[in-house]
Protein backbone atom coordinates (compact mmCIF):
# COMPACT_ATOMS: atom_id res chain seq x y z
CA UNK A 1 0.00 0.00 0.00
CA UNK A 2 2.87 2.39 0.78
CA UNK A 3 4.27 1.88 -2.72
CA UNK A 4 0.85 2.56 -4.25
CA UNK A 5 0.48 5.73 -2.17
CA UNK A 6 3.93 6.93 -3.26
CA UNK A 7 3.12 6.35 -6.93
CA UNK A 8 -0.23 8.09 -6.52
CA UNK A 9 1.44 11.09 -4.90
CA UNK A 10 3.99 11.36 -7.71
CA UNK A 11 1.28 11.16 -10.37
CA UNK A 12 -0.85 13.84 -8.71
CA UNK A 13 2.18 16.10 -8.25
CA UNK A 14 2.92 15.81 -11.98
CA UNK A 15 -0.71 16.62 -12.83
CA UNK A 16 -0.51 19.96 -11.02
CA UNK A 17 2.02 21.38 -13.51
CA UNK A 18 0.56 24.38 -15.34
CA UNK A 19 2.41 23.77 -18.60
CA UNK A 20 1.16 20.27 -19.42
CA UNK A 21 0.21 19.46 -22.98
CA UNK A 22 -3.21 17.79 -23.44
CA UNK A 23 -1.64 14.46 -24.37
CA UNK A 24 0.56 14.49 -21.27
CA UNK A 25 -2.35 15.39 -19.01
CA UNK A 26 -4.47 12.61 -20.50
CA UNK A 27 -1.63 10.13 -19.98
CA UNK A 28 -1.16 11.20 -16.36
CA UNK A 29 -4.89 11.02 -15.67
CA UNK A 30 -4.90 7.50 -17.08
CA UNK A 31 -2.00 6.64 -14.77
CA UNK A 32 -3.92 8.11 -11.83
CA UNK A 33 -6.92 5.94 -12.71
CA UNK A 34 -4.62 2.91 -12.58
CA UNK A 35 -3.11 4.03 -9.24
CA UNK A 36 -6.55 4.50 -7.71
CA UNK A 37 -7.77 1.17 -9.05
CA UNK A 38 -4.86 -0.59 -7.34
CA UNK A 39 -5.45 1.28 -4.12
CA UNK A 40 -9.06 0.26 -3.54
CA UNK A 41 -11.71 -0.44 -6.16
CA UNK A 42 -14.67 -1.73 -4.17
CA UNK A 43 -15.36 1.42 -2.16
CA UNK A 44 -15.94 3.50 -5.27
CA UNK A 45 -19.26 1.76 -5.90
CA UNK A 46 -20.80 3.03 -2.63
CA UNK A 47 -21.37 6.80 -2.69
CA UNK A 48 -20.77 7.51 1.01
CA UNK A 49 -17.79 5.19 1.16
CA UNK A 50 -16.45 6.74 -2.06
CA UNK A 51 -16.48 10.24 -0.56
CA UNK A 52 -14.76 9.02 2.62
CA UNK A 53 -12.23 7.23 0.44
CA UNK A 54 -11.56 10.36 -1.61
CA UNK A 55 -11.06 12.37 1.58
CA UNK A 56 -8.41 9.83 2.61
CA UNK A 57 -6.74 10.09 -0.80
CA UNK A 58 -6.73 13.90 -0.67
CA UNK A 59 -5.13 13.73 2.79
CA UNK A 60 -2.48 11.37 1.44
CA UNK A 61 -1.64 13.38 -1.67
CA UNK A 62 -1.79 16.87 -0.09
CA UNK A 63 1.78 16.69 1.29
CA UNK A 64 3.01 15.79 -2.22
CA UNK A 65 1.51 18.89 -3.88
CA UNK A 66 4.48 21.03 -5.04
CA UNK A 67 3.94 24.62 -3.87
CA UNK A 68 6.46 27.06 -5.35
CA UNK A 69 7.90 29.67 -3.02
CA UNK A 70 7.83 33.38 -3.84
CA UNK A 71 11.36 33.45 -5.23
CA UNK A 72 10.57 30.62 -7.64
CA UNK A 73 7.32 32.28 -8.71
CA UNK A 74 9.11 35.57 -9.38
CA UNK A 75 11.66 33.71 -11.46
CA UNK A 76 8.96 31.92 -13.48
CA UNK A 77 6.83 35.05 -13.94
CA UNK A 78 9.18 38.08 -13.89
CA UNK A 79 7.99 41.67 -13.85
CA UNK A 80 4.49 41.09 -12.45
CA UNK A 81 2.96 42.86 -9.47
CA UNK A 82 1.46 40.76 -6.67
CA UNK A 83 -2.07 41.07 -8.03
CA UNK A 84 -1.01 40.41 -11.62
CA UNK A 85 0.94 37.34 -10.53
CA UNK A 86 -2.01 36.07 -8.52
CA UNK A 87 -4.32 36.60 -11.50
CA UNK A 88 -1.89 34.68 -13.71
CA UNK A 89 -1.80 31.73 -11.30
CA UNK A 90 -5.59 31.67 -11.01
CA UNK A 91 -5.91 31.72 -14.79
CA UNK A 92 -3.34 28.95 -15.20
CA UNK A 93 -4.94 26.77 -12.51
CA UNK A 94 -8.38 27.25 -14.05
CA UNK A 95 -6.94 26.27 -17.41
CA UNK A 96 -5.34 23.17 -15.85
CA UNK A 97 -8.54 21.96 -14.15
CA UNK A 98 -10.43 22.60 -17.37
CA UNK A 99 -7.82 20.43 -19.05
CA UNK A 100 -8.42 17.69 -16.50
CA UNK A 101 -12.14 17.81 -17.31
CA UNK A 102 -11.42 17.60 -21.02
CA UNK A 103 -8.93 14.78 -20.49
CA UNK A 104 -11.43 12.95 -18.29
CA UNK A 105 -14.04 13.29 -21.00
CA UNK A 106 -11.59 11.83 -23.50
CA UNK A 107 -10.79 8.89 -21.25
CA UNK A 108 -14.50 8.36 -20.63
CA UNK A 109 -15.20 8.31 -24.36
CA UNK A 110 -12.72 5.46 -24.72
CA UNK A 111 -14.11 3.64 -21.70
CA UNK A 112 -17.66 3.75 -23.05
CA UNK A 113 -16.63 1.69 -26.06
CA UNK A 114 -14.13 -0.46 -24.19
CA UNK A 115 -15.69 -2.60 -21.42
CA UNK A 116 -15.95 -2.91 -18.52
CA UNK A 117 -17.55 0.54 -18.45
CA UNK A 118 -19.20 0.21 -15.06
CA UNK A 119 -15.88 -0.83 -13.57
CA UNK A 120 -13.99 2.15 -14.93
CA UNK A 121 -16.44 5.04 -14.57
CA UNK A 122 -16.38 5.44 -10.74
CA UNK A 123 -12.57 5.27 -10.73
CA UNK A 124 -12.36 7.90 -13.46
CA UNK A 125 -14.62 10.26 -11.53
CA UNK A 126 -12.55 9.78 -8.39
CA UNK A 127 -9.31 10.36 -10.28
CA UNK A 128 -10.59 13.55 -11.90
CA UNK A 129 -11.84 14.90 -8.57
CA UNK A 130 -8.54 14.20 -6.81
CA UNK A 131 -6.55 15.79 -9.65
CA UNK A 132 -8.66 18.95 -9.58
CA UNK A 133 -8.35 19.26 -5.79
CA UNK A 134 -4.56 18.87 -6.00
CA UNK A 135 -4.28 21.66 -8.59
CA UNK A 136 -6.41 23.92 -6.41
CA UNK A 137 -4.38 23.11 -3.28
CA UNK A 138 -1.26 24.19 -5.14
CA UNK A 139 -2.98 27.41 -6.22
CA UNK A 140 -3.98 28.21 -2.63
CA UNK A 141 -0.46 27.60 -1.35
CA UNK A 142 1.10 29.82 -4.01
CA UNK A 143 -1.41 32.63 -3.47
CA UNK A 144 -0.32 32.64 0.17
CA UNK A 145 3.28 32.97 -0.97
CA UNK A 146 2.43 35.95 -3.19
CA UNK A 147 0.64 37.87 -0.45
CA UNK A 148 3.38 37.37 2.12
CA UNK A 149 1.51 34.78 4.16
CA UNK A 150 3.25 31.47 3.40
CA UNK A 151 1.70 28.38 4.95
CA UNK A 152 4.20 27.35 7.61
CA UNK A 153 4.84 24.34 9.81
CA UNK A 154 5.79 20.75 9.16
CA UNK A 155 4.90 19.07 5.88
CA UNK A 156 1.79 17.59 7.49
CA UNK A 157 0.76 20.89 9.06
CA UNK A 158 1.12 22.77 5.78
CA UNK A 159 -0.89 20.11 3.95
CA UNK A 160 -3.62 20.25 6.62
CA UNK A 161 -3.79 24.03 6.36
CA UNK A 162 -4.19 23.87 2.58
CA UNK A 163 -6.92 21.23 2.84
CA UNK A 164 -8.81 23.35 5.36
CA UNK A 165 -8.46 26.43 3.18
CA UNK A 166 -9.69 24.49 0.13
CA UNK A 167 -12.70 23.20 2.03
CA UNK A 168 -13.65 26.65 3.31
CA UNK A 169 -12.60 28.54 0.16
CA UNK A 170 -10.58 31.08 2.12
CA UNK A 171 -7.05 31.74 3.28
CA UNK A 172 -5.36 29.58 5.89
CA UNK A 173 -6.11 30.81 9.40
CA UNK A 174 -2.71 31.30 11.09
CA UNK A 175 -4.39 31.45 14.50
CA UNK A 176 -5.52 27.84 14.20
CA UNK A 177 -2.42 25.95 13.04
CA UNK A 178 -2.91 22.36 11.97
CA UNK A 179 -1.27 19.52 13.86
CA UNK A 180 -1.21 17.16 10.90
CA UNK A 181 -3.49 15.98 8.12
CA UNK A 182 -4.82 12.94 9.95
CA UNK A 183 -5.79 14.77 13.13
CA UNK A 184 -7.35 17.74 11.35
CA UNK A 185 -9.38 15.52 9.05
CA UNK A 186 -10.47 13.45 12.04
CA UNK A 187 -12.54 16.40 13.35
CA UNK A 188 -15.60 18.23 12.05
CA UNK A 189 -13.34 19.57 9.30
CA UNK A 190 -13.30 16.08 7.83
CA UNK A 191 -17.07 16.10 7.43
CA UNK A 192 -16.84 19.53 5.83
CA UNK A 193 -14.20 18.22 3.44
CA UNK A 194 -16.39 15.27 2.53
CA UNK A 195 -19.34 17.57 1.82
CA UNK A 196 -17.23 19.73 -0.49
CA UNK A 197 -15.79 16.67 -2.20
CA UNK A 198 -19.30 15.31 -2.75
CA UNK A 199 -20.24 18.50 -4.60
CA UNK A 200 -17.13 18.26 -6.77
CA UNK A 201 -17.68 14.54 -7.38
CA UNK A 202 -21.24 15.23 -8.49
CA UNK A 203 -20.12 18.00 -10.83
CA UNK A 204 -17.60 15.68 -12.42
CA UNK A 205 -20.40 13.34 -13.46
CA UNK A 206 -20.58 15.53 -16.55
CA UNK A 207 -17.37 13.82 -17.65
CA UNK A 208 -19.54 10.82 -18.53
CA UNK A 209 -21.65 12.82 -20.97
CA UNK A 210 -21.78 11.87 -24.64
CA UNK A 211 -18.30 12.00 -26.07
CA UNK A 212 -16.96 15.53 -26.60
CA UNK A 213 -20.03 17.13 -25.01
CA UNK A 214 -19.08 15.63 -21.66
CA UNK A 215 -15.51 16.86 -22.00
CA UNK A 216 -16.59 20.39 -22.92
CA UNK A 217 -19.05 20.73 -20.05
CA UNK A 218 -16.66 19.22 -17.50
CA UNK A 219 -13.90 21.55 -18.67
CA UNK A 220 -16.13 24.62 -18.38
CA UNK A 221 -17.39 23.72 -14.90
CA UNK A 222 -13.91 22.95 -13.62
CA UNK A 223 -12.57 26.24 -14.99
CA UNK A 224 -15.36 28.26 -13.38
CA UNK A 225 -15.08 26.55 -9.99
CA UNK A 226 -11.29 26.96 -9.84
CA UNK A 227 -11.50 30.62 -10.82
CA UNK A 228 -14.11 31.25 -8.12
CA UNK A 229 -11.99 29.47 -5.51
CA UNK A 230 -8.88 31.43 -6.46
CA UNK A 231 -10.69 34.76 -6.39
CA UNK A 232 -12.22 34.00 -2.96
CA UNK A 233 -8.84 33.10 -1.49
CA UNK A 234 -7.17 36.10 -3.15
CA UNK A 235 -9.78 38.44 -1.68
CA UNK A 236 -9.32 36.92 1.77
CA UNK A 237 -5.53 37.26 1.61
CA UNK A 238 -5.74 40.86 0.43
CA UNK A 239 -7.95 41.66 3.39
CA UNK A 240 -5.50 40.05 5.80
CA UNK A 241 -2.60 41.85 4.13
CA UNK A 242 -4.30 45.23 4.56
CA UNK A 243 -4.64 44.52 8.27
CA UNK A 244 -0.87 44.29 8.46
CA UNK A 245 -0.73 40.53 9.05
CA UNK A 246 1.11 39.77 5.83
CA UNK A 247 2.74 41.26 2.80
CA UNK A 248 6.18 41.89 4.29
CA UNK A 249 7.80 41.16 0.94
CA UNK A 250 5.77 43.94 -0.70
CA UNK A 251 7.22 46.45 1.74
CA UNK A 252 10.71 45.18 1.00
CA UNK A 253 10.16 45.53 -2.74
CA UNK A 254 8.65 49.01 -2.44
CA UNK A 255 11.41 50.05 -0.04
Amino acid sequence: MAAVDAELGETVAALTADDLEPAGRRQLLGRLVADIRRRGLGQMFKPKAAVRWMADVVADVAPHVPVRDLETLRRHFPGLTDDDLADRLIRNAARSTAGVGAAGGGVASVQWVAPPTLLSAPILLGAETVAVVAIELKLIGELHEIYGQPVEGTLGQRAAGLVQAWTQQRGVNPLVPGVGVASVLGTAARRELQTTLLKRFGRNLTTLGPMLTGAAVAGYLNRRATRNLGEHVQKDLRKTQRKGLGGTHRKEIEG
